[in-house]
């Protein structure tokens, strides 16, 4: 299961650093795959559909931090526990059951971020 910033985020930025694929991004700033990963050329998403990887994408969110499903991982491979839900101080950083992944789908996706 990927990992959501809810609306009680106070805005503080603790998270960002913390995420080993640079899945987190403040809010109304713009994202791509490739940032903070290995990914060139066309990526393959969770969905099925592609995307190059540096094409610059809207933000998920104008006012909060937020985080980018098809590259969060839950930290697996890298850290015992979600880094983000580690280190915010108002607990926002919660799974988010829109999208449900075992922890072996995680790992794939990890080793495609990471080549």
């Amino acid at each position: 299961m990927a990992i959501k910033i809810t609306d009680d985020c106070i805005n503080c930025g603790a998270c960002e650093p913390e995420c080993p694929n640079n899945a987190i991004y403040e809010g109304g700033v713009e994202w791509s795959l490739s940032d903070g990963t290995s990914v060139k050329g066309v990526f393959t998403l969770m969905d099925g559909s592609t995307m190059d990887a540096n094409q610059k994408n809207e933000p998920v969110s104008v006012d909060t931090y937020y985080i980018v499903t098809n590259k969060c991982t839950e930290c697996q491979g890298f850290h015992e526990e979600p880094q983000c839900a580690a280190v915010c101080p108002v607990d926002c950083c919660v799974p988010d059951e829109m999208y449900q992944e075992t922890v072996e789908e995680l790992m794939a996706k990890k080793d495609k971020l990471h080549v």
